[in-house]
């Protein structure tokens, strides 16, 4: 009956001709006949059996906190956040209104959502008609492909319904993601199976993109950004359900606000706040134990066996190239199905594309050739293309790293390759200084990696190591990130939230204390504190701006030495994804990267890169004559233009462009000490006296 009055009968999945009622509650729109196709592919989802179980532990959780555990693939991070209305509760189940009021409530958000539908212009908006069109939004072509059963989108979409029932009364749902570009794909994913409009009812937040409106009742962000806003806001804003999600990728955002809302939640969480936890099983027990027990949904593996992995004798000595030997094996084949490549780094995945590319025209096989495609963050909105459904069936070749193990579901892969490896940056505070370590992969990013090829029946699995080497080198579980990074800026964000100690903030895992102190001893030497060890006004400034502590610090220094054109330029390309992914693959591209190189170094050498790119009009062609990551100094151009804002927000002065002149050259320096003091051992001391 309530499913009737809500006119999303579900069940039995009507015709919307049907039905005068078959809307969508959620912008009063009559649903799409893609609407109910993707629809009974949710339902196949692993996930969906827990539907019922998961709403009803959201609104009876004694602490607010519900904890979801499931495997990569079975469907959970695509489908917290929304579903049929129709579906809302099992009969019995209490939701804290009546199904009259709710119906009311329902019936009164679809008039007033048609009465302004007039008044806008959708954003991107699936054509039932084309499944193949394409949406522009803010300047980039978002392709809007169909979408594989695996990767729909369902906590996020529960969450929203649990909202829409209580009738917007209590905030709305924001669902963080550990990578931006995971939050705008499946930003993509969950407004095509809700039938709504990306950038009104559901939208995303990542660096220099802000998809969103008024009517954004279901939001999409990168981890690290909410955490600024709950430092900035001094509180968690008016949010009705925040679900943290891919918590076992141990990001320090991820870690810091958990351990924030912990300390809310023991005096209870503000608004009535609802904080759902998605997670994989290896780290379930960890969280379980940090959140005091809190209900747990356990969503069921995906249906399908797993592959028996194949180890090879030993590593290979050219990684790159025994990937692409066993994908042409594969390819010739003929055997069904994409394939996954697991490499550590950018420059490989990059060095593996080019030479995967120019080998598979060569096959000799029936049908077209294999269409190879990047995953990783330098790869910007162009991520999208491993969604779409290729040309007369061709296979895909997806070449990634980390970035792949829990995140970005593919059904269709039905073979993967693992190098076993990760290169990742890892900051010692006894130099203050980053570096590259090449490691092994923990167990459970192993077998996260294996999973993706299960199924009916299963793929395969090939592992270019040993079956001894993650056996006897390879944690458990992956190391977290707050024991890797330099941990300035989350000092300054935890005096920001006027937390003095840090002690007084729970972690999952505790940063080692001799990184703590150095973090505070740099803040101190940076000005950012004053003598009571709160934040100075400078503090505060620099904890506006989206950078590390030091090259806010260098940025603002720029104001004075009349450079600020030139130090927004480097800050931008110092923060971006590097603009350099490989070594250069012929005699002619090396030639056109030396042409851009400044004799005064790297940090000249950027600043060139990036005025040369724009003078080119921002050309794709030309990024690749010389070997350039063309979605990476896009990147860099957008994040420039949102610290210009903020400077002129700010009221900061700012400065004509002069790069070339001696004197802009030294002033250049001056900021950069200013920021970087700790580490000017090597530059003379003339700059320092001057």
């Amino acid at each position: 009956m309530a499913s009737q009055l809500l006119g999303l009968e579900e069940e039995s999945g009507p015709n919307p001709e049907e039905s005068e009622l078959a809307v969508n509650p959620f912008d009063g729109l009559p649903f799409s006949s893609r609407y109910y196709k993707l629809l009974e592919q949710r339902r196949s989802l692993p996930v969906w059996a827990a539907r019922f179980i998961f709403l009803e532990h959201l609104e009876s959780s004694p602490s607010g906190v519900v904890l979801v555990s499931g495997e990569p693939g079975c469907g959970k991070s695509t489908q917290v956040g929304v579903g049929g209305a129709g579906e809302l509760a099992p009969p019995g189940t209490r939701w804290g209104v009546g199904w009259g009021l709710l119906c009311e409530i329902i019936g009164e958000v679809v008039r007033r959502r048609q009465a302004v539908k007039h008044q806008r212009t959708p954003q991107i908006r699936r054509d039932e008609t084309d499944h193949s069109s394409s949406g522009t939004f803010d300047g980039f072509c978002v392709p809007l492909t169909g979408c594989p059963s695996l990767r729909l989108p369902q906590i996020p979409q529960w969450c929203a319904e649990f909202v829409l029932a209580r009738g917007f009364q209590k905030g709305w749902v924001t669902v963080t993601q550990p990578y931006p570009l995971a939050a705008l794909s499946l930003a993509l994913r969950v407004a095509d199976e809700m039938d709504l409009t990306l950038g009104h009812e559901v939208g995303y937040s990542i660096p220099q993109e802000d998809c969103t409106g008024p009517d954004t009742l279901l939001r999409f962000c990168w981890d690290r950004l909410l955490l600024q806003e709950v430092a900035s806001t001094r509180g968690t804003g008016a949010r009705g359900v925040l679900v943290l999600d891919e918590a076992q990728e141990r990001s320090v955002a991820s870690d810091l606000l958990q351990g924030l809302l912990r300390d809310a939640r023991l005096g209870s969480l503000p608004g009535d706040l609802r904080v759902v936890v998605v997670t994989d099983p290896s780290l379930e027990p960890k969280l379980q134990d940090f959140w005091g027990g809190p209900p747990t949904v356990c969503v069921p593996r995906k249906t399908g066996s797993c592959p028996t992995p194949v180890y090879r004798d030993s590593l290979p000595a050219d990684r790159v190239d025994a990937a692409c030997q066993a994908v042409l094996e594969w390819c010739r084949k003929e055997a069904p199905g994409d394939v996954l490549v697991y490499l550590p780094s950018e420059e490989e995945i990059s060095l593996c594309c080019e030479s995967l590319s120019r080998k598979v025209r060569s096959l000799e096989n029936q049908g077209p050739p294999p269409r190879v495609l990047p995953l990783h963050p330098g790869c910007g909105q162009a991520v999208q293309a491993v969604y779409e459904d290729t040309e007369s069936g061709a296979r895909k070749v997806v070449v990634t790293h980390w970035l792949a193990d829990f995140s970005f579901s593919l059904p269709s892969i039905r073979h993967v390759i693992d190098s076993g490896l990760e290169l990742r940056s890892v900051y010692s505070p006894q130099i203050r200084a980053e570096s590259q370590v090449l490691r092994p992969v923990s167990k459970c990013q192993a077998e996260a990696r294996r999973l993706r090829a299960a199924g009916i029946p299963p793929g395969s699995c090939l592992c270019l190591y040993p079956k001894s080497f993650l056996e006897l080198e390879a944690p458990y579980l992956p190391q977290p990130r707050v024991w890797a990074e330099n941990l300035s800026s989350l000092m300054l964000l935890l005096k920001r939230r006027q937390i003095a100690e840090p002690g007084k903030c729970h972690f999952l895992d505790r940063p080692a204390p001799e990184a703590l102190m150095q973090a505070l001893e740099d803040l101190d030497y940076l000005a950012a504190l004053d003598d009571d060890g709160d934040l100075s006004d400078l503090g505060v400034i620099l904890s506006e701006f989206p950078l590390a502590p030091e090259l806010a610090k260098a940025l603002l220094a720029s104001c004075e030495f009349d450079c600020v054109d030139e130090m927004l330029t480097l800050a931008a390309m110092l923060t971006a994804a590097p603009g350099f992914t490989r070594p250069p693959l012929c005699a002619e591209e090396a030639a056109l990267r030396r042409a851009l190189e400044h004799v005064d170094g790297d940090h000249s050498s950027l600043i060139q890169v990036y005025e040369a790119f724009i003078q080119s009009g921002a050309d794709k062609a030309w990024c690749q004559a010389r070997g350039l990551n063309w979605a990476a100094l896009c990147q860099a151009r957008k994040l420039r233009g949102e610290l210009l804002e903020l400077m002129q927000r700010i009221e900061l002065p700012l400065s004509q462009p002069a790069f070339g002149s001696e004197r802009n050259r030294r002033d250049l320096q001056k900021a950069l000490v200013s920021g970087y003091f700790l580490k000017a051992g090597g530059i003379g001391s003339s700059i320092l006296s001057e």
